[in-house]
C-alpha cells in the first residue's frame, strides 16, 4: 500500500475513503481523486480502500499509483468480481470490510468517507464497532435506481429481496450517519421527509458533481478547427454533441428525435457522440427513426481527449429519465459541457437540473418531448445570449472542483470538531 506522505496539520483529519467505483474507471479519475487530491492538500491524511477491475488495472494502475502517491494519499486496491451477480458484489463488500477493519487497527481513522451503499454499509460497521465518525457520501437513492434502470426486476423473488434488504440498509445508514451528502438540494428535499432523519438534527450538505475547470477549458478558435479537421467536419457545420455512457438512464431516441427535427432546420447538422459506447446500437436506433447515420459521428475517447474532441461541439445535449430516483443525481456531462462554454438542451424532472439551467441562462429545459416543445427548445436555444465565457464563469458557483473541495473540508471540519 502506498504512503501517506501529507504534511500532517492540527485541522486535518486521518480519513478512510472506500468506494466500489474503482480508480481506474472514468468515474474515478473524475469524482473521485480530483476532490480526495484538493483535500489531501487541505491537510487531510487520505487512505482509499476501492474495488478495481482487472482489465482497467492492467491499463491504468500505473498511472493512478502515481497519481496518488504524488498527492500524498494512500490506496488500497482490491478485486471486483462481477459474476455471479449479487454473489459477486456480497463478496466483495466482505473483502472490503475486512480490510477495512484492518487499515483502521493499523491506522486509528478520525472519520470513514463512504461512496454510496456498498461502502456504507462497511462504514456504518467501524462506526458501531470502533466509535469512528461515518460520512454517509450517497450518490444518489441507488436501490431505487437499480429498479428504475431495469436492473433489478421486482417481479424476480430473488431481486425483490435484495430490493428490501437494501431499502433496510438505507435506512440504517440515514439513521447512522454523523453526516450525509446530497449531490442536489431535490435529493436534500426529499431526504427531510424521512423518518429517519426526523428529530435527529443529521446534517446534510448539499455537493453536486463538480468538475476540473483547469482540464475543461474553453476551446480557442484554432483548437475549434483543429478538432472540426480531426473529425472530418467543416468549419461552419453546425455541431450537437453528446459526452459520456449510454446507459439505463439516457435517453438515446429522444436525443436523436431532438437532432432530427435540428437538422431539418440546419441542413449540414452532424451529432457527435463522445463515448465508450458500441456505436452500430447508435446508428441502428438512427435508423429505426429515420435520422440518416452518416451524420453521427461517434468516436472513443480518453479524458486526455475529451476536451480537444468537444471543441468542435457548437452545443451539448443530454435526456435522462425523469423518474423518482433521478431526484438526487447531478449529471456530471452537465458541469463539463458547461465548463467548455457550450449551451445545452436537457430535460426537467432530474435533480436541480432545471433550477441550474434558468439560474445560469445557459441552455432549455424541456418539460416533454413532444415536437413542438422540441421545436421551442431549438428556437429558444438560438436565441440565447451570451459567450462560451459567460456559460463558464455562470457555471463556476455550482460546478468548480475547487467548490466542491471547499464544501467536504468543512464536512471533515465539523465531523472533527
Amino acid at each position: 500500500m502506498a504512503t501517506n506522505s501529507s504534511v500532517e496539520t492540527p485541522n486535518g483529519a486521518r480519513v478512510l475513503y472506500i468506494t466500489y467505483d474503482g480508480l481506474t474507471d472514468p468515474l474515478g479519475r473524475s469524482q473521485v481523486l480530483p476532490y480526495l487530491t484538493g483535500l489531501s492538500r487541505r491537510g487531510h491524511r487520505i487512505d482509499i480502500l476501492s474495488c478495481e477491475k482487472r482489465d482497467r488495472m492492467a491499463k491504468e494502475g500505473t498511472l493512478i499509483r502515481e497519481m496518488v502517491a504524488n498527492a500524498g494519499i494512500g490506496w488500497r486496491p482490491l478485486h471486483y468480481h462481477k459474476r455471479p451477480p449479487i454473489l459477486s458484489s456480497a463478496f466483495d463488500a466482505a473483502a472490503l470490510a475486512r480490510e477495512a477493519i484492518a487499515l483502521h487497527r493499523r491506522n486509528r481513522y478520525d472519520l470513514v468517507h463512504c461512496r454510496s451503499y456498498i461502502p456504507a454499509r462497511v462504514g456504518l460497521a467501524l462506526k458501531r464497532r470502533f466509535g469512528v465518525r461515518f460520512l454517509f457520501d450517497m450518490r444518489g437513492f441507488w436501490p431505487d435506481e437499480k429498479v428504475e434502470g431495469g436492473n433489478w426486476d421486482l417481479a424476480n423473488p430473488l431481486y425483490a429481496a435484495v430490493y428490501r434488504y437494501f431499502k433496510r440498509l438505507e435506512s440504517q445508514l440515514l439513521s447512522g450517519a454523523d453526516h450525509i451528502v446530497s449531490l442536489t438540494e431535490a435529493g436534500k428535499d426529499q431526504l427531510l421527509t424521512r423518518p429517519e432523519l426526523s428529530g435527529r438534527h443529521t446534517p446534510i450538505t448539499v455537493i453536486p458533481c463538480c468538475v476540473d475547470f483547469s482540464h475543461f477549458q474553453l476551446a480557442t478558435e484554432d483548437q475549434r478547427q483543429a478538432a472540426r479537421r480531426r473529425l472530418e467536419l467543416n468549419s461552419d457545420q453546425p455541431v450537437l454533441a453528446y459526452l459520456g455512457s449510454l446507459g439505463s438512464w439516457y435517453m438515446l431516441e429522444e436525443m436523436l428525435q431532438f437532432f432530427r427535427a435540428y437538422a431539418s432546420q440546419h441542413e449540414q447538422a452532424r451529432f457527435l457522440f463522445v463515448t465508450h459506447e458500441d456505436p452500430e446500437p447508435i446508428r441502428a436506433t438512427a435508423v429505426q427513426l429515420g435520422v440518416d447515420p452518416k451524420k453521427l459521428i461517434i468516436r472513443a475517447a480518453s479524458r486526455e481527449e475529451v476536451p480537444k474532441l468537444m471543441a468542435a461541439a457548437d452545443l451539448g445535449i443530454f435526456f435522462i429519465k425523469p423518474v423518482f430516483s433521478k431526484i438526487a443525481s447531478s449529471p456530471t456531462k452537465m458541469g463539463e459541457m458547461l465548463a467548455l462554454g457550450l449551451p445545452i438542451v436537457t430535460n426537467a424532472g432530474v435533480g436541480d437540473v432545471e433550477a441550474m439551467v434558468e439560474d445560469m441562462g445557459c441552455g432549455v429545459a424541456i418539460s416533454d418531448f413532444g415536437d413542438e416543445s422540441i421545436g421551442d427548445a431549438i428556437d429558444a436555444l438560438e436565441a440565447l445570449d451570451g459567450s462560451g465565457e459567460h456559460r463558464r464563469q455562470r457555471s463556476l458557483a455550482w460546478f468548480d472542483l475547487n467548490v466542491g473541495i471547499d464544501r467536504y473540508d468543512a464536512v471533515y471540519q465539523s465531523l472533527l470538531s
